[in-house]
């Protein structure tokens, strides 16, 4: 989950955000997909088909829920990203969501999949509510990851000793909290209330393990937080180091996800 355990304005942050399209290909390939209890809940969940995908990114979750019936339009800021998920399939319109014109059109459901922290909490949700149609769903998701105890530790360590400013090290040096309670989860809900519009908002979990090898982890590293910010020396380190502990480790690791929706619906009428 990004940096689910540090809080903050992240939707003020955009530097962060602009690095994931650098390497398209790569977050595309190595970035976790979504579990089909969580794409058939929220398909099934919405009174059509027609669905608006924000912060779609390279299309992960659109062609998921593509795969299960929907019809989906993406809204995406990074050109690069959106030209990636147009080449696999995807409809595009680059924009930030809180400036997209959506000329009059309405959706069945929203979904944003690894991606709403970067929206204004409350404007989005406002704007949210003014493109769904009556008993519209809106579905922000995150996948939470929580490795093993001792991996955990080993890879801390890492951090802390190479990029000690880094968000990744700031993630592992705090104490896990509940996913429940994970301030992008509680900043989505506030903001889905003081927008109003939508019935009172729920929590889905969904969870799941993936075996990471060490090749796998490694691919995947460069895409999260700010990983793409780091010097290049600094990155270099960091992946070997990490490459280390998972080598001692056997070769690979059981990663535990949790996969957590904020829903909430449109009035009916």
């Amino acid at each position: 989950m990004a940096n689910s355990k540090l809080g903050g304005e992240l939707h003020q942050q955009r530097g962060t955000a602009e690095n994931y399209g650098l390497d398209a290909e790569r977050y595309d390939r190595t970035r976790p997909r979504y579990p089909d209890d969580l794409v058939d809940r929220i398909a099934r969940s919405c009174p059509g088909n027609e669905l608006l995908n924000v912060g779609a990114g390279t299309g992960i979750e659109a062609r998921q829920f593509q795969a299960a019936g929907c019809t989906v339009v993406g809204v995406e800021p990074d050109a690069r990203m959106a030209d990636f998920a147009r080449a696999h399939g995807t409809e595009i319109e680059i924009a930030r969501f809180e400036d997209w014109d959506s000329a009059g059109r309405r959706f069945d459901g929203i979904i944003s999949g690894q991606a709403w922290h970067w929206v204004d909490p409350e404007a989005g949700a406002a704007k949210a509510a003014s493109v769904l149609r009556p008993a519209g769903r809106f579905a922000a998701f995150w996948n939470v990851a929580e490795p093993p105890a001792e991996v955990r530790e080993a890879f801390r360590k890492i951090y802390v000793e190479v990029v000690p400013d880094a968000l990744a090290t700031r993630a592992y040096s705090m104490p896990v909290p509940p996913v429940s309670s994970s301030p992008l989860l509680t900043k989505t809900i506030e903001g889905i209330r003081k927008a109003g519009g939508f019935g009172e908002p729920e929590q889905w979990q969904f969870e799941w393990e993936y075996l990471y090898s060490k090749d796998e982890w490694l691919d995947q590293l460069p895409t999260q937080g700010d990983h793409g910010q780091f010097d290049p020396e600094k990155l270099e380190r960091v992946l070997t180091e990490v490459g280390a502990v998972i080598d001692a480790m056997g070769g690979s690791f059981d990663m535990k996800y949790t996969a957590v929706a904020v829903t909430a619906t449109r009035p009916a009428s």
